[in-house]
């Protein structure tokens, strides 16, 4: 009997334990893997949470670069005081021909292996638009604006071509070892020598005597868009680099761009006879954020300036000396000089890394530049060609030929 009460006691205190304290029953087998459970969902939401912040951050970057492309291009290019109208239209045509091309190009997976990452998508198509504006200002002036649009289409192809092979590796032509982090060789510099190419193929006698006339108006709106493009050129430049990375990207590049700015007030001076030109204020200043780009992330501060001071001197010297000296031995016009700002200094920024970037591989860094620069002379002649046979226009520099109600 004594049994039974005990076994009957036992079982009722089973009951109520399980009754009215599961968890604290449960919790001695299982809280370590209810933990683990909650802990790797908590972990992946964290990382979820940091992708999209991540990317959010990506999409600010990317609405800088945009403003730069409409904004700062497109206001660096009015200077041509009878061109504004055409300027700020080829600039918005140009833009939306790029970004779509490379989207579409990017996606078929033509060059490597389809992009998937919408955004990082989204900045590469920028730095294309970006690099046909630059060599659009080579030939500005001289199209029908239909020929930008035909420019456009025909450039980004090539301009994706030339990143597959340098950056991606395609054609096994370059295994890896090219620096080029805010494009100095495949943004800046592919760009001016494509437009070097293309001015080369249609240049005529006719527009080798035709002036390129500024005024004060158009030239403080040059400066504008000069002023747009310093602003967020750290952006740009620091675009795609690793977070931790993009504090010390933007440092450098402000240091090269004031370095840039301060040796364009000297050099236009000394280049110029004494007297500051517009020219070289609204462009050589930027200088330092071509040339910074292909070391944007590996360059010591000290250096970003000290590389900033030299290209600036440079693309005066460029504007002031070397420009008409080419023109006339290639017989060709290079109408908002991106050879002097973008060439020169683009080709110096990625020489630079050789010396820059600690443990870079020399061979690959040269190899690099030159196929670059061939195969943007290349197409960019046959571009030339193919531009020509659309026609001429009858006079250069002037809106009237296509806007209405434009003085002649």
């Amino acid at each position: 009997m004594k049994v039974c009460k005990s076994a009957l006691a036992f079982l009722i205190c089973v009951l109520v334990i399980i009754q009215f304290c599961p968890a604290k029953l449960l919790a001695s087998g299982g809280e370590q893997n209810i933990t683990s459970v909650t802990s790797e969902s908590s972990i992946q939401s964290q990382l979820s949470q940091l992708s999209s912040m991540l990317d959010v951050q990506k999409y600010n970057r990317s609405i800088h670069i945009m403003a730069m492309l409409l904004v700062g291009f497109g206001f660096l290019m009015v200077f041509v005081k009878k061109y504004g109208r055409s300027a700020v239209t080829a600039t918005y045509l140009l833009v939306s021909v790029a970004i779509p091309v490379y989207f579409m190009l990017s996606s078929l997976g033509i060059f490597g292996a389809a992009k998937t990452v919408d955004i990082e998508k989204l900045i590469l198509a920028e730095f294309a638009a970006a690099s046909l504006l630059i060599c659009a200002g080579a030939v500005l002036g001289r199209l029908k604006m239909g020929q930008y649009i035909v420019l456009g289409v025909f450039f980004t192809l090539c301009y994706m071509l030339n990143e597959w092979i340098v950056l991606g590796g395609g054609f096994g032509l370059l295994a890896g070892g090219f620096v080029d982090t805010g494009g100095s060789i495949v943004i800046h510099a592919f760009g001016a020598i494509f437009g070097l190419g293309i001015i080369i193929a249609m240049t005529t006698k006719k527009e080798l005597d035709e002036p390129i006339e500024s005024d004060a108006v158009s030239d403080r709106f040059s400066m504008i868009g000069s002023m747009v493009l310093w602003l967020f050129w750290p952006s740009f430049c620091a675009a795609l680099v690793e977070p931790a990375q993009i504090p010390h990207t933007a440092v450098n590049v402000v240091l090269a761009l004031c370095g840039a700015t301060i040796a364009t007030y000297f050099a236009s001076i000394i280049f110029r006879g004494g007297k500051i030109s517009i020219a070289d204020m609204a462009n050589a200043t930027l200088a330092g954020g071509v040339a910074i780009g292909s070391t944007c992330d590996h360059a010591g501060h000290p250096t970003a300036f000290v590389i900033g001071i030299l290209s600036g001197v440079l693309s005066v010297f460029g504007f002031a000396v070397i420009q008409g000296r080419l023109q006339k031995k290639l017989k060709c016009v290079d109408t908002c000089g991106v050879l002097n700002l973008h060439g020169w200094p683009g080709l110096m920024g990625g020489i630079a890394a050789i010396f820059v970037v600690d443990g870079i591989n020399k061979f690959s860094q040269l190899k690099g530049i030159g196929i670059s620069m061939l195969i943007a002379i290349v197409t960019g002649y046959i571009t030339g060609k193919i531009l020509s046979s659309f026609g001429r226009r009858t006079r250069c520099y002037i809106d009237s030929e296509e806007f209405a109600d434009a003085e002649a």
